[in-house]
């Protein structure tokens, strides 16, 4: 099964020959139930046509991966996340049912349009996430919810990417209710500027140099209540060591601040022959010392490393840049620097992949650091849904 083709772990490239089965015309939204608040799609349906369509209802579609060009079958497929899901959660949590066409040609109806469900085991959850392995997917039932009236982003200017970091927690207990927490490194916020000419995050504040970055957007039904939370956060950035509380309140200045944010991965492209973006997650309170451990291992194996990501919910982008690095080295200093991070993330309670999937890219770390018991649960599922591996193989698992 293959979508718009944007995954980033080649989820939906053939390895073995076969037939692509291309779901890029089934692109239709179907109906809206505004009674239940849900949504009736084809899986083609691009995540940012799902997303403005539901706008024009006062709806919200929550999920928000980076790339807002991809499906939201492929979304569905690997369980994407994006910067809201600190809020909201990821896709798993917006789907109610679908369609699915099971690799014997059964056509099975999973989940129903209802809020909770304790029925026996959830094949529906089963599905997602699957990448392709289990079933082809031909219609979702999505949940959406009210569009929140009003937000604003407020970008908070740190020394250190530690410091910025160990705030973290303290904004999440601080009762804020935060859409998004987002981090960067001071590199890639001077990259950006420099490749867009979008100044948005200020480098010197008062004097002081700010080495990292947190973007927060702050959501809510009124200007007295977002007010009044834009003071807490202020309050406690303070607290925390941040240089000062920057509020984004004009569409234009939003705009312009995520649209930075959103440019980071072209602007790392921009600047290297080749790179590698791994998907990490982490513990919240674990993300510093895995920036600290990356950075260090990047300059043992000779890599330039840029970091950005999911500050609030431990999913972290960590770049690998080539620049002129030479092929044979560049793929033997990747393996080395991939097995070392991969083992140090699941070290302090981490996994391979928050949002992007395991594909074809990850899928030897995936025989290697999953735990033997869980992985050989998911080997006697894949041959009982699928005994000759017609779907989509060399994906996930080693079947």
């Amino acid at each position: 099964p293959r979508g718009a083709g944007t995954g980033l772990v080649g989820g939906c490239v053939p390895l073995c020959g076969g037939v692509v089965l291309c779901t890029t015309r089934m692109n239709k939204i179907l109906s809206y139930d505004m009674n239940n608040l849900v949504v009736h799609i084809q899986p083609g349906v691009l995540l940012c046509d799902l997303a403005a369509d539901a706008l024009t209802r006062g709806l919200m579609y929550p999920p928000d991966p980076g790339e807002k060009t991809a499906t939201v079958g492929g979304n569905v497929s690997t369980n994407a996340g994006g910067m809201r899901a600190v809020k909201y959660g990821v896709t798993r949590d917006y789907v109610l049912a679908m369609t699915v066409v099971l690799p014997d040609g059964r056509v099975m109806e999973l989940g129903k349009t209802v809020c909770k469900t304790s029925s026996g085991y959830s094949l529906l959850h089963l599905m997602i996430g699957s990448e392709g392995t289990l079933g082809v997917i031909t219609e979702l039932t999505l949940k959406l919810i009210p569009k929140p009236e009003m937000n604003v982003s407020l970008i908070l200017p740190f020394a250190d990417v530690e410091t910025a970091i160990a705030s973290v927690p303290q904004i999440k207990l601080a009762n804020l209710d935060p859409q998004s927490i987002e981090f960067m490194e001071r590199d890639i916020v001077d990259s950006s500027a420099a490749f867009t000419g979008n100044t948005i995050f200020p480098t010197v504040v008062d004097g002081k140099e700010a080495g990292a970055f947190i973007l927060v957007t702050l959501v809510g039904d009124s200007e007295a209540e977002l007010t009044a939370k834009m003071d807490r956060l202020g309050a406690l950035a303070a607290q925390c060591g941040a240089y000062d509380t920057l509020v984004v309140w004009t569409d234009g200045l939003k705009k312009d601040v995520w649209a930075a944010r959103s440019a980071f991965l072209t602007v790392i492209e921009a600047d290297t022959k080749l790179l590698d973006e791994m998907d990490v997650v982490v513990p919240v309170d674990r993300i510093a010392e895995f920036l600290v451990y990356t950075r260090a291992t990047g300059k043992a194996e000779g890599i330039t490393i840029r970091n950005f990501g999911h500050a609030g919910d431990g999913n972290l982008h960590i770049v690998l840049c080539k620049m002129d690095m030479s092929d044979e080295e560049w793929e033997k200093n990747v393996e080395e620097f991939h097995q070392q991070v991969y083992a140090y993330a699941y070290s302090v309670g981490g996994r391979l992949a928050g949002e992007h999937g395991i594909g074809a890219k990850k899928l030897k770390y995936m025989e290697q650091f999953t735990p033997k018991g869980e992985l050989k649960i998911m080997k006697t599922i894949k041959r009982a849904m699928d005994p000759k591996d017609i779907l989509n193989p060399g994906k996930v698992i080693d079947a």
